[in-house]
């Protein structure tokens, strides 16, 4: 490996990009034929964003990509991972596709790959056309499976020409657990005991609503391996997010607890993704509020991804926790039917990390991570979809501290180090996406929490101005000539 980090401490061909989100960056939720999502809906409730701000204008994407394709195409990168609004596709839900939706990403994809960028599109980021919510309760109900395949489809037919790969679904666990557990996440459902929730069944909608996850992914795999593949060439997988789960010691029983949290959070879509079955954990633990797969369903989730995509921030330290016994899957940041105890501090205090803003800074948890699923999934490509952390300052601060995000440039060349480590030990890591590219809007935080690459200003101008996290990149990416 070079003593500098570089690009080319990575494979040739490796891709280097930068992430976002529709809901979070675009804006225009009323323009264009667009209705509203699940999300428009929740956040106009009060108190469930923490700045009570919404996602409108966001940070204006809608109107200003090229501005902001322009700065990534000069940073260097190979490739933009966004995602595709559903509302926008289909406002109803279902029946006829928006014409205006199809122009606007037609125009998207074409700015992009007229800058030599390649665009890496997921299919759902959790912006759900409201319209389903209502009508029969999104996600709980099987009703999603067959509406998200026509929305996929008609995804695959407008933009698989130029499109060559395809995330089906953007962090299913996280969408099952934070909207249907403790219900901070739209569309807002837990059991009373845990939450302010407007209903909810926090033991067993969680449960219900990921199979329901997993089988739109299989129905999106189905349809483009069936019909779209061998003519477009392109490639499909699911991104799935998970914490590194290390044993606060070496007993027995916190080495299982470990596997227990893996296999609850990473384990609970991968496990049946790559076997066709839900993990041993989930099983014992869960029993019979999981749901059961079909053989057919199997045969469209087992090993049909080409990739898996893993968002991947931190790590905690994890504990044996047998007699934990709340109703829901998680609570005050444990798994209570997994058994565990998550900490951020090992004996004395200390911590397994430097914590920004709740993340707990562990650059060889990416390593271990990836050889894990290398060991336990059967080495599968993998693709790392978001990997970043929030600034340090907040929008009060002056504008030169808000740009000079150093914690954030160790944070990147720590990580990336060990990514690169984990390819030597034999993981076929092929590419990496940071999170996030711009400042955006960031789910139930608002604008409080920020992530870019690119600071944006917060009034009327939107003005995108680059931090020391953006030069850092773009020395890193440099290619030589």
């Amino acid at each position: 490996m070079q003593d500098v980090l570089s690009r080319y401490s990575f494979p040739k061909g490796f891709v280097f990009g930068a992430a976002s989100a529709s809901y979070q960056v675009e804006g225009a939720t009323k323009e264009d034929g667009r209705k509203p999502s699940n999300w428009d809906v929740f956040s106009q409730i009060p108190g469930k964003i923490a700045d009570g701000s919404t996602a409108d204008p966001a940070i204006d994407q809608y109107h200003r990509y090229k501005e902001d394709f322009s700065i990534l195409d000069r940073l260097g990168a190979d490739a933009y991972r966004l995602s595709i609004d559903w509302p926008r596709m289909f406002p109803d839900g279902t029946g006829s596709v928006n014409p205006k939706a199809i122009s606007h990403y037609n125009d998207v994809i074409d700015t992009l790959l007229a800058k030599g960028l390649k665009p890496y599109v997921t299919l759902f980021h959790w912006d759900l056309p409201y319209a389903l919510e209502k009508s029969y309760g999104g996600f709980l109900s099987s009703k999603i499976v067959d509406d998200f395949g026509v929305f996929v489809e008609a995804c695959f037919k407008a933009f698989g020409d130029r499109v060559k790969n395809w995330i089906t679904l953007n962090e299913p666990h996280i969408f099952a657990v934070i909207g249907y557990n403790i219900g901070v996440f739209a569309p807002g459902r837990c059991s009373p005991e845990i939450g302010n929730c407007t209903g909810g069944d926090s033991s067993m909608e969680p449960y219900v609503v990921g199979h329901h996850l997993l089988l739109a992914h299989a129905k999106a795999i189905e349809i483009y391996t069936k019909r779209y593949k061998a003519s477009q060439k392109g490639v499909i997988g699911i991104t799935l997010d998970t914490l590194w789960y290390e044993p606060v010691s070496n007993s027995k029983q916190d080495k299982a607890a470990a596997e227990r949290a893996q296999q609850f959070n990473l384990g609970w879509m991968l496990h049946p993704v790559t076997y066709g079955e839900y993990p041993p954990a989930l099983v014992a633990n869960v029993g019979s509020r999981l749901p059961k797969f079909t053989a057919e369903e199997k045969k469209w989730l087992q090993g049909t991804s080409d990739f898996i995509g893993i968002n991947h921030y931190f790590s905690l330290y994890v504990k044996d926790n047998p007699n934990r016994t709340f109703v829901g899957l998680e609570m005050d940041s444990s798994h209570s039917s997994s058994l565990v105890r998550l900490l951020a501090d090992k004996k004395k205090g200390v911590l397994i990390g430097r914590n920004i803003n709740g993340f707990y800074v562990v650059p060889y948890g990416i390593r271990r991570l990836m050889n894990y699923i290398k060991d336990k999934y059967r080495n599968p490509i993998i693709y790392i979809t978001e990997n970043g952390i929030s600034d340090t300052t907040n929008s009060s601060s002056p504008l030169a501290q808000q740009l000079d995000d150093q914690p954030r440039i160790n944070y990147y060349k720590t990580y990336l180090s060990n990514l690169a480590a984990s390819i030597r030990d034999g993981c076929r890591v092929q590419a990496y996406f940071l999170w996030s590219f711009l400042d955006s809007w960031e789910w139930g935080s608002g604008y409080n929490v920020r992530f870019g690459i690119i600071h944006v200003e917060l009034d009327n101008s939107l003005k995108r101005i680059p931090k020391k996290s953006a030069k850092w990149y773009a020395k890193f990416l440099k290619k030589k000539h």
